[in-house]
């Protein structure tokens, strides 16, 4: 199972997982800076998000399996996420298609990774399943991938560089 991982013969099946993965973000985030409305990126910029938070506050909090289980992100969405809705428009809309670029490309791409789980993450805190579970999933096995992840992307060409300066500083001191 570790082969799969770190094997270059591998990295085929990553490229295809961070296409797809890089893709899927990439358009669901090209959606929102381009919404003719502006709804996420201009004049009513936070008004989309805005009206997601206000209906996560307004779904099933009590039960044996609520959508919004934890008291502390209710408050977190209340006190912080809803009043800085247009800070989160920008950072989700910008992030997706951040995350969705670098993932095509194969450039840092466990980092992109971890930042698409993070907000698959977040979204799934908040009670929204649909694609984010399996996007999750994906994001988390290409960050466990690291550099096979990237292999076939610009990866190989970055990644060696930015170990260089880090190997000098360890010598040097």
């Amino acid at each position: 199972m570790r082969s799969l991982f770190t094997d270059r013969k591998f990295s085929v099946i990553w490229l295809v997982v961070r296409l797809y993965l890089g893709y899927q973000w990439l358009e669901a985030g090209w959606e929102k800076l381009n919404n003719p409305q502006g709804l996420w990126i201009g004049a009513k910029a936070g008004t989309a998000i805005g009206g997601y938070f206000q209906g996560v506050l307004k779904t099933r909090v009590a039960g044996a399996h609520p959508d919004l289980a934890y008291g502390w992100y209710k408050s977190f969405i209340q006190g912080f996420a809803i009043p800085n809705a247009k800070l989160f428009s920008y950072l989700v809309s910008v992030g997706e298609t951040l995350v969705g670029i670098a993932l095509i490309l194969g450039a840092v791409t466990a980092v992109a990774a971890f930042f698409g789980a993070f907000m698959n993450f977040a979204f799934m805190m908040a009670g929204s399943s649909g694609v984010n579970p399996m996007y999750f999933l994906l994001g988390v096995l290409l960050v466990a991938a690291g550099a096979n992840a990237g292999y076939l992307g610009l990866d190989r060409f970055i990644l060696p560089l930015l170990r260089r300066p880090a190997a000098k500083s360890t010598i040097a001191s």
